[in-house]
Formats: C-alpha cells, structure tokens, sequence
C-alpha cells in the first residue's frame, strides 16, 4: 500500500550568500517518514514556484515548520523593526493560503513553531515579535553562551525546559493522556491575540500559548509552539503528534483514493 505524502513546507535560505536556495530541515523529514509513516516532499516556500491549489491536489497533508525568519509584522497590521528580522515574506504568502485551504478541504495540516504562528494569522489573529518582552514572561529563545553565541550542544538547546497545561479533556489533552507536558523552548515571536478560529488549549507557565487547534476543522488541524519534530522517535509527546498525523494523513488518502 503506497504511503501518504506530506508537503514539507520550504525556506528561503542563501548559499554562500550567492544563491538562492529553499531549505528544509532533516529533522522534519525524518518525523514525517519514521513516525508518520508519509512521504515527506517538500515544496518551495515561494508563491512564484508553488501553486496551492496543484499542491493540495497531489498531497495528503502539509507540515508547516518552524524557520530562522519571522512572520512579517504587516500581516497583523504591525511595523517592521530590523530588531525582528529576518522576513520571509513569500513563505508568508504560501503558508497563510495553505492554512485557509487545508481546513476548508479537510487536508490535515500540522504547524511548528513558525507553523503554529502562521496558522494564527492565516485566521486573523496577531504576534508579538518578542514574547520575553511582555510583562511576566520567560525568555523562550534557545539556550546560549555567555558570550551571546548559540549553545554549541544540541541536547542542550532542544532540552525540555518548562510545562505546558492543557484544557482538560481537549483535543491534546486526550492525545497525550495527561494535562501537563513537558516541552522544548526555541522561539522570540509568539500569539499575542489568537485569531477567530484559534482555539488554545496549551499555556506555558507564563501564559504563552504553546498548542492550539482550529475549530471546527474537518480533519488534523493542530499546532505547537515547541520543536516536536527534534526528537518523535524517543519522546512520547512528540511521538503522539506526529503519530495522530500519521494517521489523519491515511484517513485522508483513503477517501482521495
């Protein structure tokens, strides 16, 4: 039986400051392909290259990843700062149409990090380029050196590193059994104003909302603002995730078959 495929959502990325490439992480494919048990295929994150609507007609679901490049701030009625970039504003452009489009065709869609961000926009909802800023909040970005330098060590920089309470009796509080998990840290943007369909049901212990769902969506339309991509094979919260897609994703390819 042929497996589903996922679009893997790309990014727009400099080669030697030279050429322009769209760039995927390994970590995202891997979850898809081992743990979701699809095809990952990824596309450009480029309006010029894709086309949403031949997209959705060739996959079973879309994987919205996180990204070094904020949301551009115009999408929420903001001003940009240089304090806040890197933009993407053609991956802006692609994935806020992809979220509209997969709930209104019932493809599943799952959002990380940047994913989770743009899926709140797409609905109308609003950012906050630093959530650290906001009055009682933690410092969400990944650990670094006292020199200011990115922790060199991975396992320290995707180490679990603070708990996230679920509604009771939710959308993930059932996938995963419980209504506390313990989850990852690696952003500076986050929801300020959910948008008109956003559920939240996950709140970080600052109030930071880490996991929502868009009601009323006829398949998988989930989101997280921590990487649950980084390690699903051996985490049972990531592993929960991405299996739920996984299936949603089959349930899906079953009836476009």
């Amino acid at each position: 039986m042929a497996r589903p495929v996922v679009g893997v959502i790309g990014n727009a990325h400099m080669v030697e400051n030279r050429f322009s490439a769209q760039l995927v992480g390994e970590r995202n494919m891997r979850a898809v392909a081992d743990v979701a048990g699809a095809l990952p295929l990824m596309f450009a994150g480029s309006p010029e290259i894709t086309d949403v609507g031949a997209l959705l007609d060739v996959v079973d679901g879309i994987l919205l990843t996180g990204a070094r490049a904020n949301v551009h701030p115009s999408r929420f009625n903001t001003e940009p700062h240089p304090a806040h970039e890197p933009y993407d504003p053609e991956r802006d452009c692609v994935a806020l149409a992809l979220c509209e489009a997969c709930v209104e065709r019932g493809i599943p869609i799952f959002g990380i990090c940047r994913g989770f961000q743009e899926m709140n926009v797409a609905f109308g909802g609003s950012l906050h380029p630093e959530i650290r800023e906001l009055p009682g909040r933690m410092n969400h970005r990944m650990p670094r050196l006292p020199t200011g330098e990115i922790h060199p060590d991975p396992q320290v920089v995707f180490a679990d590193r603070h708990d996230v309470s679920l509604v009771p009796n939710g959308t993930f509080a059932r996938l995963f059994g419980r209504d506390t998990i313990r989850v990852n840290s690696l952003h500076g943007q986050g929801i300020l104003e959910p948008g008109s369909r956003v559920v939240i049901e996950g709140i970080a212990e600052d109030g930071t909302a880490e996991a929502i769902r868009i009601a009323e969506a006829p398949s998988f339309a989930l989101g997280v603002q921590w990487h649950a991509e980084y390690d699903p094979h051996c985490n049972p919260v990531n592993r929960a995730l991405f299996e739920a897609f996984g299936q949603a994703l089959k349930t899906r390819a079953k009836v476009a078959a």
